[in-house]
């Protein structure tokens, strides 16, 4: 819903606007009113002023809402405003429930503080950078809404960038654009040595890369055990597997957790390697060399929901139907998998919590607080209709 903003009412105008009613008969002192829209003839040509500028009919600018109209809204003082919105340590001293309110009557009336100066006294730029591996991934607009959402709440900006490499980011941190780095599920030659004075959160990653930062994970773990148990519990004895080829720490998570279910529950696995980063076409192709096979397998589970969406592409190009003749499951639970025909069997990682967490653990580092530990995020598998029972095939 779009913020609302007081105004100052301009002075009225002598210029009566046209009226509606047929002229009288009488004669009439000439119109100040405005002129009908002139023709193309008239119009002033590219540096001239306009007819309306000239006779300065332009709208009066809309008032901006200052701390005080947010104190009167709000029902405290100006004072509490500025300490809300200080950005400092300071700020502490106003109950939660107080900045909630300043907060929420600010976002009403479309208040902005006037960020520049106090960023120059505190020597920030107000802006925080989102390292992810791939801007194409959908899983990292998930997290990126998450970021957004508490980065606004925090007052600062979000860059999201991908494509970086460790000097990248240690170039980033030192040249004083940014206040502070997200670096969302990087991969080992994306780690190196960051300055030890720049503010730094860890999303999806080895909480063991940086003790001296915080890192929020997912516990992705727990939702690949729920995807093989699942598979398992409906009669699917051997299963195929479609795992990223990236050395990232929650691709490493996530392949300990199948191998250690499979072995738990007496399975037999046919896996093949795939970039998540060369996208759908990437996926279809593994698939299809995985379908090919004589033995092939009646359930496949994927490190992805795009993976996923190459497996369906390549069983239908063979005539194999899902899930009579082929059970898939996803991970991430980007909106893709609902949108699927039929609708993907996948594990729900909260991309969106995890932006958030991370983004609010950022903002309390770059207050100046101390950041507890944050536990594993739970993920869950969501029942959809990809998946059936391995008797339920008519073929293969």
């Amino acid at each position: 819903m779009p913020a609302t903003r007081d105004s100052v009412p301009s002075e009225p105008s002598s210029a009566e606007p046209p009226s509606a009613e047929p002229p009288s008969a009488e004669p009439s002192e000439p119109s100040s009113a405005e002129p009908s829209e002139p023709s193309s003839a008239e119009r002033p040509s590219a540096g001239q002023p306009s007819v309306e500028a000239a006779l300065g009919t332009w709208p009066a600018p809309v008032r901006r809402p200052t701390g005080r109209d947010v104190a009167r809204l709000a029902g405290v003082s100006q004072a509490t405003v500025s300490l809300v919105f200080s950005g400092a340590e300071a700020g502490r001293r106003v109950s939660e429930a107080t900045r909630e309110r300043v907060r929420e009557a600010a976002r009403s009336l479309g208040y902005r503080p006037q960020a520049a100066g106090r960023q120059l006294r505190l020597g920030r730029s107000g802006m925080i950078l989102l390292a992810v591996p791939n801007l194409q991934g959908p899983f990292f607009g998930r997290v990126l809404e998450g970021v957004h959402e508490e980065a606004g709440r925090n007052g600062l900006a979000v860059v999201v960038s991908s494509g970086w490499g460790s000097a990248t980011l240690a170039e980033a941190a030192t040249a004083g654009r940014f206040d502070g780095l997200l670096i969302c599920s990087p991969d080992d030659s994306q780690l190196g040595e960051l300055p030890a004075d720049t503010p730094a959160v860890f999303l999806d990653a080895d909480p063991g890369t940086d003790r001296a930062r915080p890192t929020v994970e997912l516990d992705v773990a727990g939702g690949m055990r729920a995807a093989v148990e699942h598979l398992a519990a409906l009669g699917h004895r051997r299963i195929g597997r479609l795992r990223s080829s990236h050395s990232a720490y929650t691709f490493r998570v996530r392949q300990a957790a199948f191998e250690q279910a499979v072995r738990e529950l007496g399975l037999d696995v046919v896996e093949l390697g795939v970039s998540l980063n060369d996208g759908h076409r990437a996926a279809r192709a593994v698939a299809g060399r995985l379908l090919e096979r004589a033995d092939r397998p009646r359930a496949v589970l994927c490190d992805d929901d795009v993976v996923a969406s190459g497996v369906y592409q390549a069983a239908a190009e063979l005539g194999l139907r899902v899930p009579e003749d082929l059970s898939v499951v996803g991970m991430d639970n980007v909106a893709v998998a609902a949108l699927l025909a039929p609708p993907l069997t996948t594990v729900d990682l909260p991309g969106e919590e995890l932006g958030r967490a991370g983004a609010a653990a950022l903002a309390a580092l770059l207050r100046g607080e101390r950041v507890a530990p944050v536990a594993p995020l739970a993920t869950s598998l969501v029942l959809r209709s990809s998946t059936a029972p391995a008797d339920s095939a008519s073929t293969g």
